[in-house]
């Protein structure tokens, strides 16, 4: 005989019908709302969010041209580094698709980006991972260091990865990471010393495994490992690593070489050689002198510099790419119906002062946000404001009361 609704209630809290907001009934049993969300919460919790396994990684992969055509749009200059970018990422997806035959089989090229802050590194990174629809991540080496010592372990960046796919197993293993200043892990002395240097020697040793290809056990939600903590094992045999780092310094090393190359005689070719132009003539034993052990250099094979940016670069980079940055500021001014109108000549003062600071780009933002700041804070206030000019005079007095001058 079937129960009446009033005398209804859930088989897990034992809440009458009336208690809750609904209840589901099966065959001999019911449960309410509150008890299956809580159920989905253990799942989730007990298998590391691998609910969403059964979602596959597609992407139509393009060609290095057309690959290069995308980064183009947002990247400025940096023809080099990014026609070696595109044929390294255009090679290591087209493995992942090739049948082995005759036992050939195709092994990955990680990638060393070398520049100086500024130059486009990571953005580079960035604009590849979203022009391929791949999962993307950045792991900082900075805060990293050997299992057991305080920071990170070298798996979590792993995991960064495996969260940014959306907790899917079969993305996560195709994914691209970026690990930014990884020449701050470099190696502190060739000397041997009875202290540990956990953060850096330690943690290249800590990668080597992983940029080579292992099936490595990470925390789904990140942080330090504890026994009683569910592991999701995750091959990173075809995850591609990009690596990046401004290497300050490694250009005296680069000059020592090849003066010592030439045996007292200089050639017109290093005649020519400015100080920014060094980094173009990297090669794997001045990476390995900068402080990187020889293990590291060779699971990273790819290894390009990218150029210090010049007046006209820079230049472009504020007026051109889609995303360029007085187009960014256009647009801020723009929700308070706001029009912003920057003179030539102020593109030219920002170029100037950017140069001055030497960040790269970066200098390009610090020196647009002193000129603006004044502006931005007044006109959400003032509804009189409906067009802002920028003239010369104007940024001019803003810098020199700011001091913001290079020393």
């Amino acid at each position: 005989m079937a129960k009446k609704d009033s005398e209804l209630s859930c088989s897990f809290c034992g809440r009458s019908k009336g208690d809750v907001g609904l209840l589901i009934s099966g065959i001999d049993a019911h449960i309410c709302e509150d008890c299956i969300h809580q159920g989905n919460e253990i799942v989730v919790n007990e298998n590391g969010g691998k609910i969403k396994k059964g979602k596959k990684l597609s992407f139509e992969l393009k060609k290095p041209k057309e690959i290069k055509a995308l980064l183009d749009e947002y990247v400025i200059g940096q023809d080099a580094a990014k026609r070696t970018l595109c044929v390294a990422v255009y090679n290591h997806y087209k493995r992942l698709t090739h049948e082995s035959k005759d036992g050939v089989e195709l092994e990955k090229s990680n990638v060393l980006l070398i520049g100086e802050t500024g130059t486009g590194k990571t953005l580079l990174a960035k604009t590849l991972a979203r022009s391929l629809e791949v999962p993307f991540c950045i792991a900082d080496a900075t805060v990293l260091t050997e299992a057991g010592y305080v920071g990170e372990d070298v798996e979590s960046i792993i995991s960064r990865l495996y969260q940014s796919a959306d907790y899917n197993k079969e993305a996560t293993e195709r994914g691209i990471i970026y690990i930014d200043e990884i020449d701050k892990i470099a190696r502190k002395s060739d000397n041997p010393s009875i202290t540990r240097d956990v953060s850096g020697e330690g943690v290249q040793q800590g990668l080597l495994k992983i940029l080579e290809g292992t099936v490595a056990n990470v925390a789904p939600q990140g942080g330090r490992k504890h026994p009683d903590q569910k592991m999701v094992q995750i091959d990173t045999k075809n995850i591609l690593f990009v690596c990046g780092g401004a290497f300050d310094g490694i250009d005296k090393i680069i000059s020592r070489r090849m003066k010592a190359n030439s045996l007292g005689f200089k050639s017109k070719e290093e005649t020519d050689i400015t100080t920014d132009e060094y980094l173009q003539y990297a090669i794997p034993s001045d990476i390995k002198q900068f402080g990187l052990i020889p293990e590291i250099i060779g699971r990273i094979p790819i290894l390009t510099a990218l150029k210090p940016l010049d007046a006209e670069t820079l230049k472009s980079i504020l007026l051109e790419p889609k995303n360029a940055l007085i187009r960014q500021y256009i647009a801020l001014f723009e929700m308070e119906g706001i029009k912003l109108t920057i003179a030539d000549s102020v593109i030219d003062f920002i170029v100037e002062k950017a140069l001055e600071f030497k960040l790269g780009a970066r200098g390009l933002r610090s020196v647009c946000e002193a000129i603006l700041s004044d502006y931005m804070y007044e006109s959400p206030s003032d509804d009189t404001i409906k067009e802002v000019n920028i003239g010369l005079e104007e940024a001019e007095i803003v810098i020199n009361r700011l001091r913001l001058k290079a020393a």
